[in-house]
């Protein structure tokens, strides 16, 4: 009988110490994930990197606009390398910002230096106290009795002076900043003003948090709850040191700049408190990708007096959508009549392009000028969104040029593209 019960209890035995094994790697494999929850992922990529500690000035960073507005490194020659250390990319891009930090300086300075234009500072009525943002205004802005060009870039980092930081450090100032577009406005007797529709906000380091008793901290005796917070604070700390090396950035805050804390609430702003005071009989625009979007909502704000002091409209690379931001007819008949739009896109500079929905006349954006027979949307000859403003300058000053003398830009197309570009831009400006 115990012989013929054996296999059977041996089976039993068995299946209990797999049940018991698998009860114990259930239980490990619990506690792992209980592991890996407590670590923060972020924090893990940044072990071993080094301290967030940035150069001040050019200088320091070893680098150096040449005569040619590259930017080279001044030891080297060589343009700038983002991936300075490898596989930390959390570092370089940090470093990348600081340096476009830098260079947004540095074309203030130009602007001022170079374009002799002065800063005004937003809101004009600010106090002391209250965040401020500021405009730059040619020394004829308000006064030239003819005309005037205003600039507007598109959304994200870029700043006064800007259509791409990108392009300011890896390719040269003339393509990434608009300081070419306004010495030419000079040189053809425009008042210019330089808009800065992305300062939006004063960014201040939050105070830190006053530490905060346990709940149950009070009925225990203080030497007690000192030497139990001491033990709890060398257990976070001795867990949190075998999985990162902590680098904590400043938790910032930010507090809105009165009547300008978006780029669509900024151009109004500008244009109350400076376009519609200015001189000048006509008045002229050029806005790329999320500037469009900012103009449109301008227009929709404030219809009938820019219909009455606007000459014409360039855009480059517009996101601007008439239909999501509820435009009306009369506003579609006025930019199909005085808008342009240069889109990216791989075909010869003022190709006309066709649009999905009836908007402003689309063409693309390098090369020569060729004419077509609508005012519409034109070709770049670019496929790369940030480059639209710089290729097409030339285009887009004969089309002011023409708008100024009451004459109709026509371009005569070879052939007539339908492109997506538009629809795949990113707001973001880099």
């Amino acid at each position: 009988m115990i012989g013929s019960l054996h296999p059977y209890i041996l089976l039993i035995l068995g299946v209990n110490m797999a049940q018991l094994g698998g009860q114990e790697e259930k239980e490990k494999t619990t506690a792992l994930k209980d592991l890996l929850s407590r670590i923060d992922l972020d924090e893990l990529m940044k072990k071993d990197e080094p301290p967030l500690n940035f150069p001040k000035t050019l200088e320091e960073f070893e680098y150096a606009f040449n005569e040619k507005g590259q930017l080279r490194h001044i030891k080297t020659g060589e343009p700038f390398v983002f991936n300075y250390r490898e596989d930390l990319h959390r570092w370089n891009q940090k470093r990348y910002e600081a340096l476009g930090e830098i260079v947004t300086q540095y074309v203030y300075e130009l602007l001022e230096k170079e374009c002799n234009m002065t800063k005004e500072i937003l809101p004009v009525d600010a106090t002391a106290e209250e965040p401020k943002s500021f405009i730059f205004l040619s020394r004829d802005a308000l006064s030239n009795p003819d005309r005037l060009l205003v600039l507007i870039q598109g959304s994200g980092v870029v700043r006064a002076g800007q259509w791409s930081r990108r392009l300011i450090i890896n390719e040269d100032l003339d393509s990434g900043t608009q300081i070419p577009f306004i010495r030419r406005a000079v040189e053809e007797g425009h008042g210019v003003m330089v808009l800065n529709p992305n300062e939006n906000y004063l960014e201040v380091e939050k105070p830190g948090a006053p530490a905060q008793p346990s709940p149950d901290s009070s009925d225990e005796p203080a030497e007690k709850r000192e030497r139990k917070d001491e033990r709890e604070s060398r257990r976070r700390r001795d867990f949190y040191e075998k999985y990162r090396n902590p680098q904590k950035e400043r938790e910032t805050e930010q507090i809105p700049i009165r009547d300008n804390s978006s780029p669509e609430e900024h151009a109004i702003y500008v244009w109350d408190n400076f376009i519609s005071k200015s001189a000048a009989k006509k008045i002229f625009f050029v806005a790329h990708s999320y500037g469009g979007l900012s103009f449109v909502e301008l227009m929709i704000q404030r219809e009938a007096e820019v219909k009455n002091r606007v000459c014409a409209v360039a855009m480059t690379d517009s996101v601007h959508n008439l239909w999501h931001q509820e435009a009306g007819k009369s506003i579609l008949e006025w930019m199909q009549e005085h808008c342009c739009n240069w889109v990216s896109s791989a075909e010869p500079l003022d190709t006309p392009v066709e649009t999905m929905l009836p908007d402003c006349p689309r063409v693309s954006a390098e090369r020569r000028a060729q004419v077509s027979e609508e005012r519409g949307a034109l070709v770049s000859g670019t496929e790369r969104h940030e480059l639209t403003s710089w290729k097409s300058f030339h285009s887009i000053f004969k089309f002011l040029s023409a708008a100024l003398e009451g004459q109709n830009w026509d371009a005569k197309p070879t052939t007539t593209v339908t492109t997506r570009s538009s629809n795949r831009i990113k707001h973001e400006e880099i």
